[in-house]
């Protein structure tokens, strides 16, 4: 390693959870820890959409935006971050989600993949324990990837694929997706868990997001009704929380 930046951790925050806010932040910190990276070999950059937000503590350096107000789920936030970002490698990680301590160092070993693709513990969010689910269907397919899964090479995503694009589509985050497994040069998948969906989204009171009120408001009326057969719903996509 020479002491440039090696990773960019790109965290929009609507700024009402500032806990699950600052559980993100420690967990990327645990894994840079983990991996051994010094401190000038990885940035945390977080962009408030449309507030004023305080940076949580962290041992590595942290850069905090206040940007105007998108209104687009944090999209163009994240598009603003990753032109704002230096490292060789992005990593998206939401205020409401973490990293496994192994992640940052499982990334290093692969660290000629333009992208890689690894686990993520669904538990909180979906009735699956992980995704992506490994069958027959394509691996990248609408609800069975998230942002979370990702390591990318900024050199593909704002170099080659211009950074942030469709945004103001509910599907943004799929055709993102989809797009830069189609350009990358090279595709990494591995079976480790990498982080943990949903992880911080009852640290902060009133914050949960629509997505995550419509799962416990089904859960609550499953309980309330246990003889009664649950009805088929097909599983939320998780890219586009």
């Amino acid at each position: 390693m020479d002491g440039d930046i090696l990773f960019s951790i790109i965290t929009p925050s609507a700024g009402n959870r500032p806990n699950a806010l600052k559980n993100a932040v420690s967990s990327a910190e645990r894994a840079a820890r983990f991996a051994g990276l010094e401190r000038n070999q990885l940035e945390i950059l977080i962009g408030f959409d449309g507030v004023r937000g305080t940076a949580p503590d962290c041992a590595y350096p942290v850069r905090t935006f206040s940007l105007p107000s998108d209104r687009d789920r944090g999209h163009g936030v994240r598009d603003t971050l990753l032109k704002l970002s230096g490292g060789e490698k992005v990593v998206f990680l939401d205020d409401d989600n973490v990293l496994k301590p192994c992640s940052l160092s499982r990334y290093l070993l692969h660290r000629e993949a333009e992208m890689v693709i690894g686990r993520i513990d669904a538990q909180l969010a979906l009735g699956q324990p992980w995704l992506p689910v490994f069958d027959d269907g394509p691996l990248v397919r609408p609800g069975n990837l998230d942002l979370l899964c990702l390591c990318l090479s900024r050199r593909l995503v704002v170099d080659r694929c211009g950074g942030w694009r469709f945004r103001g589509e509910f599907d943004s985050c799929q055709r993102n997706m989809a797009g830069w497994h189609q350009r990358a040069r090279s595709v990494t998948v591995i079976e480790e868990v990498v982080g943990i969906f949903d992880a911080g989204r009852s640290l902060d009171r009133a914050a949960l997001s629509s997505r995550q009120r419509d799962l416990l408001d089904g859960l609550v009326g499953r309980r309330g009704a246990p003889l009664a057969r649950p009805e088929a719903r097909r599983a939320p996509s998780l890219a586009l929380a």
